[in-house]
């Protein structure tokens, strides 16, 4: 019984990691289009020379694709470190493109100051982790 449930965790585990997959195809189907429909429309170009309230569309759009990449990699290697770096861009787009508030900002920059900060505690742990186990197999 055991031995039949160790194998069905496996299959569920590989099952997860194929739906992964096929979100991560699906995602980078979506950025490349939406970069595409960008750079086909080279219209958008002159109007950001000619007047700059076209910009903040166009810096939507560039937000949405980047935050779009960010998204793809945390399917491909979910990890800490691709959580924390698309919750930063989640909220340095609101902090940018948002009609906020001074206090919104400052919250914002709190907030991904704070963001950095766990990853960068995140990351020294792994590093300590790491070299522990090293030392525990010599």
């Amino acid at each position: 019984m055991e031995k039949f449930m160790g194998r069905f965790k496996k299959k569920i585990q590989r099952t997860g990691e194929v739906l992964e997959s096929v979100m991560a195809i699906i995602v980078l189907f979506g950025i490349v289009l939406s970069v595409y429909s960008l750079l086909k429309d080279f219209e958008i170009f002159h109007s950001l020379a000619a007047e700059t309230e076209a910009f903040k569309p166009f810096l939507e759009e560039i937000f949405v694709i980047v935050i779009g990449i960010e998204f793809l990699q945390m399917l491909c290697r979910p990890n800490s470190d691709n959580v924390m770096e698309v919750l930063i861009f989640l909220v340095a787009r609101h902090m940018i493109l948002g009609d906020t508030t001074p206090f919104e900002d400052f919250i914002s920059v709190i907030s991904v100051g704070i963001l950095c900060a766990l990853r960068r505690y995140l990351h020294v742990t792994r590093k300590k982790e790491e070299a522990e186990q090293e030392a525990d197999t010599d």
